[in-house]
């Protein structure tokens, strides 16, 4: 009787197995925050073909499920893989084979620095990126006295943090053709003396810079694939790579074909009109790791740098108010034209007038609800008779939450007091139209997703400064923080049916993280690791 009952229940184990449907993946024992509509949280999930079939309790998935593997997550937390709203992918990559300056204490360190890198890269132009004189005790502008001394026959270009100035030395300035009383709409170039000084605003960068020879195809390859690794790192699954030329996107897309290339990306395309030409004969573009449907436009330039378009003069310069990038009728113009063609319009928009001017003519387009999806990037600093207007007409709010707190040092100085209340209003913003989409904008900002989620919700720098954060009744909630760099930004690119939860249907994107950003204490959130990243059920960073 023993044996035929082993038999029996034997024969009803094998049924069971032979009756559960096949997946490729389970994960059980974990806390898995769906970010659906309830925010609801799960113990497993099962996964098949790179998307998710089912979650649940871990009994009833493995009862339901059989799969050759299976990841005990341990209780860990897991969270769909984020999402960055807006990012800089392609330059990131291209810039991590150049001098990094970021983080240097005065003029003469970042000249230090590029002295040691110029003699580990000793032929063609000497690129650097990320000083930031508001980080120095002289926070005045550097000049290229010195840069002269040290390079006098190579051409060397040093970009600000922000993108939106650099320092050339006289080599550089001379191939690009570059003198004094050079005029320009949306830069300048500036002279002390009658000399230039080597410091360019805006779109004066681009008179140097379109001198620099284009990289080659492996150079491309090996920038994008380092990227590709630091971003996996971190948890991001899906980066917004924000002003690309067309030949750049084909290349990703070649890329990424070849396997070469596994990150997705949602590309918006410059303001160029080669790249109009090319979007509108092709159409909108989208692959399994690839969307093409939106335009970058260049609204105003940055606070720290001072090209920001302002309502009412500087505090600290009066009488001058920035500039914007373009004349106002081009702004309408390609609104015009985008309306038309229902591509995406993103604009990048810092001072309350750039606001102002870019909200008015997205609204003579938009004229009231609408499903558009129209952006405002970065969205820093808005006049309170403006922000019902992204309301009135659904326009998308996409901030970076780290360039409150980078730039919560200074941001009073250049603004007052008063008006500083109405900048980095993050919360403020989300209670227009119930969402707002979340990123870093890195490399101008750190690559790390946990800086964006503690400034969003604790609204201090990694030293806890300042003691009581920084304007925090402008902070998002954890949630809100949560389906900032998931949901919302899915949604943010049209693409929220497929991503940005982990729901039966969408895709496998997902990471287990060491600790729980929904309970963990605020002090402890920036210590937060990814252990695992998995991009459509396969593992692509494994801590």
């Amino acid at each position: 009787m023993r044996i035929l009952s082993a038999l029996a229940a034997g024969c009803l184990l094998l049924t069971a197995c032979n009756n559960r449907k096949k997946a490729d993946l389970l994960v059980v024992n974990a806390r898995i925050y769906t970010v659906d509509s309830s925010f609801s949280i799960a113990e497993a999930m099962a996964v098949k073909d790179g998307k998710i079939l089912a979650t649940g309790s871990s009994a009833a998935v493995e009862e339901q499920y059989n799969a050759p593997e299976k990841l005990d997550a341990g209780g860990k937390a897991i969270f769909p893989g984020f999402i960055d709203a807006h990012a800089h992918f392609y330059q990131y990559g291209l810039g991590l084979q150049t001098a990094d300056l970021t983080g240097t204490t005065s003029w003469q360190a970042a000249l230090d620095t590029l002295a040691a890198f110029g003699k580990t890269h000793p032929d063609g132009w000497l690129i650097g990126r990320g000083w930031d004189q508001n980080d120095w005790s002289n926070k005045s502008f550097p000049d290229n006295t010195e840069l002269n001394r040290l390079f006098p026959g190579r051409p060397v270009l040093l970009s600000r943090i922000d993108g939106h100035a650099a320092i050339a030395n006289e080599h550089a300035l001379s191939l690009a053709g570059l003198k004094p009383g050079a005029a320009l709409t949306g830069g300048e170039v500036m002279v002390k003396n009658g000399k230039l000084t080597g410091l360019l605003i805006d779109n004066a960068v681009d008179l140097v810079a379109n001198h620099i020879p284009d990289p080659g195809s492996d150079m491309i390859a090996n920038s994008l694939q380092q990227a590709q690794s630091n971003c996996f790192a971190v948890g991001l699954t899906t980066v917004d790579d924000c002003g690309l030329m067309a030949p750049t996107i084909e290349t990703i897309d070649s890329l990424q074909k070849a396997g070469i290339l596994k990150m997705r990306v949602y590309a918006m395309l410059s303001d160029v009109a080669s790249n109009y030409e090319w979007a509108f004969r092709k159409g909108k573009w989208k692959t399994d790791r690839l969307n093409v449907r939106s335009f970058k436009i260049y609204g105003d330039g940055a606070l720290g740098s001072r090209g920001a378009c302002l309502l009412a003069p500087y505090t600290d310069r009066p009488g001058y108010y920035g500039f914007l990038l373009s004349q106002p009728a081009h702004f309408d113009s390609v609104a015009a034209l985008l309306y038309e063609k229902d591509f995406q319009m993103c604009t990048h928009a810092i001072g309350d007038s750039g606001n102002r001017t870019i909200l008015r003519a997205y609204a003579k387009y938009l004229q009231g609800a609408n499903d558009r999806r129209w952006r405002i990037e970065h969205a820093q600093v808005i006049s309170p008779d403006d922000f019902a207007k992204f309301g009135a007409y659904n326009i998308i709010p996409s901030v970076q939450p780290t360039q409150a707190t980078s730039d919560m040092y200074w941001a009073a100085d250049r603004l007052g007091a008063a008006r500083v209340k109405n900048a980095y209003a993050y919360k403020q913003l989300l209670q227009q139209n119930g969402w707002v989409a979340l990123g870093t904008d890195f490399p101008v900002e750190d690559i790390s997703p946990f800086k964006t989620f503690y400034a969003a919700v604790v609204r201090k720098d990694a030293a806890g400064f300042p003691e009581n954060g920084f304007q925090t009744e402008n902070a998002l909630s954890r949630e809100a923080a949560i389906r900032g760099m998931t949901i919302w930004a899915a949604r943010a690119n049209f693409e929220e049916t497929e991503k940005g939860s982990l729901e039966a249907g969408k895709l496998a994107d997902f990471i287990l993280l060491d600790n729980d950003l929904m309970t963990a204490p605020a002090d402890q959130l920036l210590q937060t690791r990814v252990m695992r990243t998995y991009l459509g059920g396969e593992p692509v960073f494994i801590r």
